[in-house]
């Protein structure tokens, strides 16, 4: 079992950064692949990015592609989302998810391979 609890959200201008942090409980997290998903209302839930257990592959959606940035630190057992030039589109609840896979290929975009989700964070940017 692993509990994810989000943070970072908040409101920024158009052209700015935040950072995301999904700080994971248990001794296990390690082994788990990393994802991010962002939510609009109104929308279905969007692939953003995905780290490997050990961090060394990545994988992201094409609309963050250059922009966003995932990484993680086992030791702390956090996984992070650095998100620069940000637009009104980036607007939406961002969600972190745990895959128990551990490794990640073409399907990591897909949120039914995750096992275990956060409640999500709401970013939230002005024009």
């Amino acid at each position: 079992q692993v509990q994810l609890v989000e943070s970072g959200g908040g409101l920024v201008q158009a052209g700015g950064s935040l950072r995301l942090s999904c700080a994971a409980s248990g001794r296990t997290f390690s082994s788990y692949a990393m994802g991010w998903f962002r939510q609009a209302p109104g929308k279905e839930r969007e692939f953003v990015a995905a780290i490997s257990r050990s961090g060394s592959s990545t994988y992201y959606g094409d609309s963050v592609k250059g922009r966003f940035t995932i990484s993680r630190d086992n030791a702390k057992n956090t996984v992070y989302l650095e998100m620069n030039s940000l637009k009104p589109e980036d607007t939406a609840g961002y969600y972190c998810a745990a895959d128990r896979k551990g490794t990640i290929d073409r399907y990591s975009g897909n949120p039914d391979e995750y096992d275990y989700w956060g409640q999500g964070t709401q970013v939230t940017v002005s024009s």
